[in-house]
């Protein structure tokens, strides 16, 4: 046997690692009175074990302070948002003041569409994924009718070659040159949340600006799982959830990128609340919105407390993993992951890998398409302890995460695997 398919190889590799210790700050599932083997962290995080402590530091100075804790003790709740504006600007590559933690996904969506799909003229059309995740595509279609215009006319879908499962780049960045006078907006996932493809977003932006197009990203899978640099690849806007590689809690709260270049700008329209509201007159209760500078402006309401509290914790632990290394071992996760899966494979023709083969292309997820009887083979992985994800039709999404998996949960998960695949029809 192959020394790399052994568990003794695993072993030595988590040995060697210098993440290995965060696996230990983290509350892992119990499955058959075991921690299961938690490859879900695409869809929602585990729980920092340092969690509950940030809850009840909040939840003391309700019960203490009561409305005098937004302005009472170390970090009342009245600047406790600019507590997560560092880490967050630092896990997108931002700039601080062009970063705000508020709302939740869509609702940012939605707000930075207000600001940044301006149709004029036969200039109306938005490039998209197609089959992206439905909220963007729910929140395009409404917001398309929301300016008199049908999808049909006004959202161009981008899918693969026939008999391809991701984008190639080069198709992407032709068909914005295609529509070129007639583009709105480019509106794409940081990653392709049914594939796992990285899209190269540095090349997206560049080819939507010289078309005279904004260019925009949702990063759900993207923030937290690879590094990124918003600012200086001029992207103009970017919204991200919390709650799946941030492990930020169910439901957890939301960031929004705004380039500086429009933060900064007043003008630019937007749909305001008296939190956007420039902080120093805010409590004069005047008419007249005046946007605080940055991504700030944009804010709506005073800030969700508890879920801010619970992405704090989050976000320093991603500071002391550093992105750099959390990358690093990701790439080799998902390499290890892909090499045994090969090796189960051999002399079967169950699964078909539709993630991307080059460790650049790809995040922490591998979508494996099942050609036959997919939900029983995960429900069998299920019922064994491994946790991971089905996606209609027949894909399973397996995503180990470097921040709390190990290289031996992804020789186990081999293992059980081979064992479910035996006799599998």
């Amino acid at each position: 046997m192959n020394y790399q398919n052994s568990l003794a190889f695993a072993q030595e590799q988590d040995n060697l690692d210098p993440l290995k210790h965060f696996k230990n700050r983290f509350y892992f599932p119990q499955v058959n009175g075991q921690d299961a083997i938690y490859f879900c962290g695409n869809s929602l995080g585990l729980q920092p074990r340092s969690a509950q402590m940030y809850i009840d530091n909040e939840m003391y100075k309700w019960a203490n302070y009561a409305v005098e804790g937004h302005f009472k003790g170390e970090e009342p709740w009245f600047n406790y948002h600019k507590l997560l504006t560092d880490g967050a600007a630092r896990i997108v590559g931002a700039r601080p003041q062009e970063v705000v933690i508020m709302n939740q996904l869509t609702v940012n969506l939605h707000l930075m569409l207000v600001s940044f799909y301006r149709p004029e003229g036969k200039r109306i059309k938005i490039i998209m994924e197609g089959g992206a995740f439905p909220s963007d595509q729910y929140a395009l279609e409404t917001q398309v009718k929301f300016h008199g215009y049908t999808p049909e006319e006004a959202i161009v879908e981008l899918f693969p070659r026939e008999g391809e499962h991701t984008l190639r780049t080069e198709d992407i960045l032709q068909s914005i040159r295609e529509h070129g006078d007639e583009l709105a907006l480019v509106l794409m996932g940081g990653i392709n949340y049914y594939t796992g493809q990285v899209y190269d977003m540095q090349a997206i932006t560049q080819i939507g600006h010289e078309v005279g197009a904004v260019v925009g990203f949702d990063l759900a899978h993207a923030a937290g799982n690879v590094p990124m640099q918003l600012h200086d690849w001029d992207v103009d806007f970017a919204v991200w959830c919390t709650y799946k590689y941030l492990n930020s809690g169910p439901g957890g709260t939301s960031g929004v990128f705004v380039h500086e270049r429009h933060a900064n700008n007043p003008d630019l329209p937007r749909f305001a609340g008296w939190w956007g509201h420039d902080a120093s007159v805010r409590f004069q209760m005047k008419k007249g919105f005046i946007p605080m500078p940055g991504a700030e402006g944009w804010q709506l309401s005073n800030g969700q407390i508890l879920p801010f509290a619970l992405h704090r914790a989050s976000l320093e632990l991603f500071d002391e993993a550093g992105m750099a290394n959390l990358r690093t071992k990701s790439e080799k996760l998902t390499g290890y992951l892909e090499f045994l899966i090969n090796d189960v494979q051999v002399g079967k023709d169950v699964l078909e890998m539709i993630t991307p083969r080059d460790p650049q292309a790809r995040g922490c997820q591998i979508s494996l398409l099942v050609k036959q009887n997919a939900r029983e083979l995960f429900d069998k992985l299920m019922e064994a302890g491994i946790i991971v994800d089905f996606r209609e039709p027949s894909v399973i999404r397996v995503a180990p995460t470097p921040l709390y998996n190990s290289f031996e949960e992804v020789y186990r998960f081999s293992e059980i695997l081979h064992t479910c695949l035996e006799g599998h029809s």
